[in-house]
């Protein structure tokens, strides 16, 4: 199959009685929200979505995306390769009843004033919410090795005595 830029936007209802398949790329330029998280965005996304009705005529939206970003190391504040995979699968909003209708494994997405889903703006806050919270090296490939690192007890040689500043309450009490 072709690999081809896959719409910004797609009606679900249509897409899913033809039973329609996207296998293609979305250009790095429009991730402007993944570009703000990260240090950098290294290639195109490759993105697979299916739109399908299921068991319970609801429309059903699957995919898998990856992208190649850099982030920087909490530890050594170097920066970082890291390959973010994503997989989803998300039902249309219609209101409360299709919350309650929703089965758990999907998720819900609202759709536009026409009816449409956002499939660039989908598929980057799945990157998103798929980033690492604390991005770090593997410790083999970290410069800061975790035998320097300190958990627990600051070390008395580091602290320094400081005035307790309710000190000056105890002059006025008296």
């Amino acid at each position: 199959m072709q690999k081809v830029k896959i719409p910004r936007t797609v009606d679900p209802a249509r897409a899913a009685q033809k039973r329609l398949d996207y296998d293609g790329i979305i250009q790095v330029s429009l991730f402007k929200r993944l570009f703000e998280s990260v240090e950098g965005v290294k290639r195109d996304a490759q993105v697979s979505l299916s739109f399908e009705l299921d068991e319970q005529r609801l429309v059903v939206i699957s995919g898998k995306a990856n992208i190649e970003v850099d982030l920087e190391c909490q530890r050594c504040n170097e920066n970082f390769a890291h390959e973010c995979e994503v997989k989803f699968t998300y039902t249309p909003y219609k209101g409360e009843q299709s919350e309650e209708n929703a089965p758990e494994e999907y998720d819900l997405v609202d759709l536009n004033e026409y009816g449409e889903i956002d499939l660039i703006q989908l598929v980057e806050d799945e990157f998103i919410l798929n980033l690492p919270q604390i991005a770090k090296h593997e410790d083999a490939d970290c410069s800061v090795q975790s035998n320097n690192l300190v958990f627990g007890e600051i070390p008395e040689e580091i602290v320094e005595e400081k005035p307790n500043p309710f000190d000056v309450l105890k002059n006025l009490k008296d």
